[in-house]
């Protein structure tokens, strides 16, 4: 199997959690043992969003407020990188065709951002239409996706499944902004509605929830 692995900031970087970087670290060897595909794309987390509030503060405008996250995000795909070892690819990748090259030559790779106006999320949904991935995985900090966001209202319900076109009743913004934080960036679900990728949204927060979508298994939402 081809996977994409999104991983949320707000799972192994709000606060930085070496335990639990180390544990995907474990996970991503074990998927490429068992001969999938991986290739991931990591957030930078509460770290990135305050050096975004550092950068409006200084009245810089949007696009650079983009590019201190994205080197935030790129640090915390270096360090997941650098604990693979030889697995992993040499460098965190700066564009989708380095990265799609590394998977090309059998290696793990992680990513972080790649440029001002482009989320994360997008870049997990053209990696996976670049390397023609089975499976989209977004690892977050809820269970799966809500009817509401479950932090602020106690009647919210969780989605076993929902279609992707339904996807953005649900989004709190249509449109980029800097540090944006939902469920899937509008601009990854256009994406992604160009292949019919199977994606799931499930709790980061334990690696092995990962290996259960892998396996099919029931876990968190099911996005087709």
């Amino acid at each position: 199997m081809k996977l994409v692995l999104r991983i949320g900031g707000s799972v192994v970087a709000s606060p930085f959690d070496p335990a639990l970087l180390s544990g995907y670290a474990d996970l991503l060897m074990k998927l490429k043992q068992e001969g999938h595909v991986v290739a991931v794309v990591v957030g930078g987390g509460s770290l990135a969003r305050e050096m975004i509030k550092v950068a409006k503060e200084m009245k810089l405008k949007e696009p650079k407020q983009d590019e201190v996250a994205i080197s935030v995000s790129r640090l915390v795909a270096q360090l997941l990188l650098m604990k693979l070892g030889e697995a992993g690819a040499r460098k965190v990748p700066v564009s989708i065709k380095e990265a799609a090259d590394f998977v090309k030559n059998g290696k793990v790779v992680v990513m972080g951002g790649l440029k001002p106006g482009m989320t994360t999320d997008a870049v997990a949904a053209l990696l996976v239409e670049r390397i023609g991935a089975n499976l989209l995985v977004k690892a977050t900090d809820q269970d799966g996706i809500f009817t509401r966001d479950p932090r602020k209202h106690r009647n919210a319900r969780k989605l076993d499944m929902i279609d992707l076109d339904d996807l953005t009743r649900f989004l709190e913004s249509e449109k980029h902004e800097a540090g944006i934080h939902q469920v899937l960036d509008p601009e990854a679900i256009r994406i992604l509605k160009k292949r019919k990728t199977r994606t799931v949204v499930l709790n980061g927060f334990n690696p092995n929830n990962v290996l259960l979508a892998v396996k099919g298994k029931k876990i968190g939402t099911l996005i087709e």
